[in-house]
């Protein structure tokens, strides 16, 4: 139920709407931010993920776990709190060996399921939309030792926006494919500060990297942290 009278319900609604779902081929190239071939691929996630359980946390349409699965040879789960994502998901990949989705909140995903995994990853997904304090903690228990996390956020000083003061989410919008504005919180923080909710959790940063467009934006626009489990 909270889905569907959330703004990532309405987003799919309308996407469903303008085009039903077919199959496609796995994409060539793994994106962490909104600019297609921007900074780094899947390598972040571990050098070798043949046969590697990785878990993304929001999984949309499913391209990242699509590609994760075929061309890295993973076992790859996508979960996403709509069940049109996943329906458009299953319809997109769900040939693809290796590659499943299932519908459910993130945390509640995290705190049901049995196994742990090589990597967990969220790409605008349900890292900084989730309380961090509650989300990272999951986050860790389901990792291996030396388990990777990767994420990417909007960077909190996209369009000359700065990073929150305090560890309290604040009004952000998403953009409907109408180009409409729904409002959602959001916890925004810079390095420093996502670092520290990190170490309290047992994850320790390992990479920051700020992706922007080369040419339209003069503000950086996604921030991808890498961290790894103690």
């Amino acid at each position: 139920m909270i889905a569907q009278v959330s703004p990532w319900y309405a987003h799919a609604a309308q996407r469903t709407a303008a085009a039903p779902a077919h199959a496609l081929t796995a994409p060539a190239r793994m994106e962490w931010s909104t600019h297609p071939g921007r900074g780094p691929g899947a390598e972040i996630l571990g050098p070798d993920l043949g046969r590697k359980r990785i878990l993304e946390l929001g999984c949309g349409p499913g391209h990242n776990v699509a590609h994760v699965a075929k061309h890295h040879h993973a076992r790859v789960t996508g979960v996403d709190l709509v069940g049109l994502q996943v329906r458009r998901a299953r319809s997109h990949y769900g040939s693809i060996d290796g590659a499943t989705f299932a519908v459910g909140h993130a945390l509640h995903h995290l705190e049901a399921t049995g196994p742990t995994f090589d990597a967990i990853y969220s790409v605008f997904g349900a890292v900084g939309l989730v309380a961090p304090e509650l989300l990272l903690a999951a986050i860790c228990r389901r990792l291996h030792p030396r388990g990777v996390l990767a994420f990417s956020i909007p960077h909190p000083a996209r369009a000359g926006r700065r990073p929150s003061a305090d560890d309290r989410p604040r009004e952000d919008f998403v953009t409907m494919p109408d180009h409409t504005r729904l409002p959602i919180a959001r916890w925004e923080f810079d390095v420093h500060r996502w670092g520290a909710h990190l170490s309290r959790t047992g994850l320790r940063i390992t990479s920051a990297l700020e992706l922007c467009h080369p040419r339209r934006d003069p503000w950086p626009t996604t921030l991808l942290i890498t961290a790894r489990k103690r």
